[in-house]
C-alpha cells in the first residue's frame, strides 16, 4: 500500500554523511516538529537525478526556507558513501540533507519501491516529492512512467 496524503511517515533509520563520516539518522530527527520538503530519486549519479532533480532543490533552497521549510531532504536507495560522493560532486553543502536508504527499508515501508532490474539497478525508489509537516504527509507527487515533472523543485515549491 502506498503512503497517502494525511498519513504519518513510518519510523525509519537512514544513513547520512557528515564531516566526521557516516552517521545513522532517524526519521524523528529528520521530520519531528519540522516542515520538510522530501524528494526521492532512483539513483545518485543517474542522468536526470544529477542534471535536474537534485540541482533544482539545491538551487531553490533559499526559496524553500523563505516559505517556512526547515529541511530539504533527498532519499535514495544507495549507500551512504555514494550519497556522500554525490553531495560533493553536486556541491550540495548544507542545502539538502542526503538520506541513504541503503536497503530500501523506508522506500518499501511507504510503498514507493521501483524495480530497476532491467537496468541492472535492482530495487530502487520511484521518483517522487512530498511536503511533510511534523511527520505527516501534506502533499505527495509521484512521477509516472519515468517522467520528471511533479517531483521537480519548482512544482513542489508551489505547494508549500
Amino acid at each position: 500500500m502506498t503512503i497517502a496524503v494525511g498519513d504519518s511517515l513510518p519510523a525509519a533509520q537512514f544513513m547520512t554523511m557528515t564531516p566526521d563520516g557516516p552517521r545513522p539518522i532517524t526519521s524523528d530527527e529528520v521530520f519531528k516538529g519540522k516542515k520538510v520538503a522530501l524528494f526521492a530519486v532512483p539513483g545518485a549519479f543517474t542522468p536526470t537525478c544529477s542534471a535536474k532533480h537534485l540541482p533544482g532543490y539545491r538551487d531553490h533552497a533559499e526559496d524553500f526556507k523563505a516559505k517556512g521549510v526547515d529541511t530539504i531532504a533527498c532519499v535514495s536507495v544507495n549507500d551512504v558513501f555514494v550519497m556522500g560522493a554525490w553531495a560533493k560532486d553536486q556541491n550540495i553543502g548544507d542545502k539538502v540533507l542526503l538520506l541513504a536508504d541503503g536497503n530500501g527499508d523506508f522506500t518499501k515501508a511507504i510503498g514507493l519501491e521501483l524495480d530497476g532490474s532491467k537496468f541492472g539497478m535492482g530495487p530502487r525508489s520511484q521518483r517522487y516529492s512530498m511536503i511533510v509537516d511534523d511527520g505527516k504527509v501534506v502533499t505527495l507527487n509521484v512521477e509516472e512512467g519515468g517522467e520528471f515533472k511533479v517531483s521537480a523543485a519548482d512544482y513542489t515549491l508551489a505547494q508549500v
